[in-house]
């Protein structure tokens, strides 16, 4: 339903007298008002015992109702939550968690005190619920992936309930809208696409498995006829694959990062083919994980995203890209998958030692160790004092079986696996920011090669960029640094943020939306577990 024929529908309710949401609710003929309001207040009082924020608000009230009462300020609050509840699906939250008619229905038949009570609480825990999941998120997606390492940006029950009694509550069930661009963006893709699959969707999908410029006959004219729908081309009788369907082809290849040639290959078709359901799923799974980064201090006026599957790092200024470069991510392989989080980048180190992480250590160099003691002879090996020990004692205690005590690392150098600069968030999943010598590895389209870092395809700009803001001239600074061969650490003057994303659907201020493969397969995780907490297509299938 459109959200202005939900909002008519609201009004002829009220306007009805349908339950009580614009009346006020009815009494129960008690005997006496103290034993009503006291019926009440043990009602409330019973039920939020065990939740500490929400019993310091009801009690600093002396337990006086903020849904239940009889005055203006609790109807427009009513009101406020039941319109907010009949535009849940626009958000792609999970409509039956809020069960808005049965508690339309418990209005209807509070009729005394401790029904008041226990209903009074229930809007509170509804308000409550659908608050989160609007404000930061339906899930809590580390228990559902452990590479999602997010705490959520939950606001204090308190200051919520407090605010509905100091505000206007429409402005308040409003704010809680997250405000990213993105966000919105996001939004209104999912409303135009689901009007698009009410309409049929993009029509049948082309059975050719390859087209190119040239073709003619009534694959094309599926081709085209999916083109027009998807927003790519203007309606046409043409049955060839002309230039102006090559230009449309190369559009949507640079939507969906396929190399731009103007040919309808197996890559590029398999994608064209893709049902706008399945791109709707992406979508709502974007607008969750938006919810996620909802923080209250912001995502930072300055500061880096690395969107994993789009394989690229940016820097992010007031809300705009100024400088965007390839990057690699880490391997499919499940103990080799880069995680998502967010964290502070302190510090950024031109001629890095490379630290070989210990599962390389324990997996790769020690068995090498025992056969031959010379093996690994590019690195060398550190005490926990940062001390350089012998290789034959490290051999030794590798021969042993027993306890390995020492780190082993790469000296600074043209060799060096991270290359001339690496760039620190420290954090306790190892994972940073780096330079590379396999600079061939950025020409693959799909760039899982790492062990979990992030290398960049380069790394000497995006330090010029981050020195920028502290020093005149960066890149005599950061060249004349890298010529000395000394391992050096340069501290960034104002720490920067940093944003770990998995976005396989995402906008841009103008244009189509972008669509990613989902190379570690959290998507469809991420999909499934929202659709069994009550998300759905508007199409009704799931």
């Amino acid at each position: 339903m459109h959200i202005r024929n939900k909002r008519a529908v609201l009004q002829a309710v009220v306007a009805a007298g349908a339950v009580w949401l614009g009346a006020a609710l009815p009494l129960a003929a008690e005997d006496g008002l103290t034993l009503k309001v006291t019926a009440f207040k043990q009602a409330v009082a019973e039920s939020i015992a065990e939740d500490d924020s929400v019993a310091a608000f009801y009690r600093a009230r002396d337990f006086a109702p903020i849904w239940t009462g009889a005055g203006d300020a609790d109807r427009a609050r009513r009101l406020a939550l039941i319109e907010a509840f009949s535009l849940a699906d626009v958000h792609g939250l999970p409509v039956r968690r809020y069960n808005a008619q049965s508690l339309l229905n418990r209005m209807a038949q509070a009729s005394d005190g401790r029904s008041r009570g226990l209903l009074e609480v229930e809007l509170t825990r509804t308000f409550i619920q659908f608050a989160n999941d609007l404000q930061s998120g339906v899930l809590e997606p580390g228990k559902i992936i452990d590479d999602i390492k997010r705490e959520l940006p939950r606001r204090d029950p308190q200051m919520l309930l407090t605010r509905l009694i100091d505000e206007d509550p429409t402005a308040v069930f409003l704010s809680l809208v997250p405000n990213s661009p993105e966000y919105t963006r996001l939004m209104r893709a999912k409303l135009r696409l689901e009007h698009k699959v009410r309409q049929g969707g993009w029509g049948p999908t082309v059975s050719a498995g390859s087209l190119r410029p040239g073709n003619t006959g009534n694959a094309v004219v599926a081709l085209r006829n999916r083109l027009t729908l998807m927003g790519y081309m203007k309606p046409s009788l043409s049955m060839s694959y002309d230039s102006e369907m090559e230009a449309a082809v190369r559009e949507f290849q640079e939507d969906h990062a396929l190399p731009e040639d103007g040919v309808a290959g197996g890559d590029t078709m398999r994608a064209i083919n893709v049902g706008p359901e399945e791109r709707l799923k992406s979508i709502m799974v974007a607008m969750e994980r938006e919810r996620w980064l909802n923080l209250p201090e912001g995502r930072g006026k300055r500061h880096v995203l690395v969107n994993l599957v789009d394989f690229h790092a940016q820097i992010i200024d007031d809300d705009k890209l100024t400088f965007e470069t390839k990057s690699v991510i880490g391997h499919q392989a499940r103990d080799r998958r880069t995680p998502e989080f967010s964290d502070v980048m302190e510090h950024m180190v031109i001629n890095p030692y490379w630290y070989v992480p210990q599962s390389i250590i324990r997996g790769e160099y020690l068995p090498a160790l025992r056969n031959n003691p010379y093996a690994a002879g590019h690195l060398e090996f550190v005490d926990y004092r940062g001390r350089v020990v012998s290789r034959e004692s490290a051999a030794a205690y590798a021969a042993s079986g027993g306890a390995f005590p020492y780190t082993m690392r790469q000296r600074p150098g043209p060799g060096n696996a991270l290359g001339t600069v690496k760039f620190m968030f420290p954090n306790a999943y190892a994972i940073y920011l780096h330079d590379t010598p396999s600079q061939h590895l950025f020409s693959r389209e799909v760039r899982t090669f790492s062990h979990g870092c992030i290398r960049l395809d380069d790394p000497h700009d995006f330090a010029y960029a981050l020195l920028a803001r502290q020093m005149d001239d960066p890149e005599t600074y950061f060249q004349t640094t890298l010529r000395s061969g000394q391992n050096t650490k340069v501290p960034l003057e104002t720490p920067i943020p940093v944003h770990l994303i998995y976005r396989t659907a995402f906008t841009k201020a103008k244009g189509h939306m972008n669509y990613r493969n989902d190379v570690y397969g959290r998507d469809e995780i991420l999909w499934r577990a929202l659709n069994d907490e009550g998300v759905v297509l508007r199409s009704g299938r799931s």
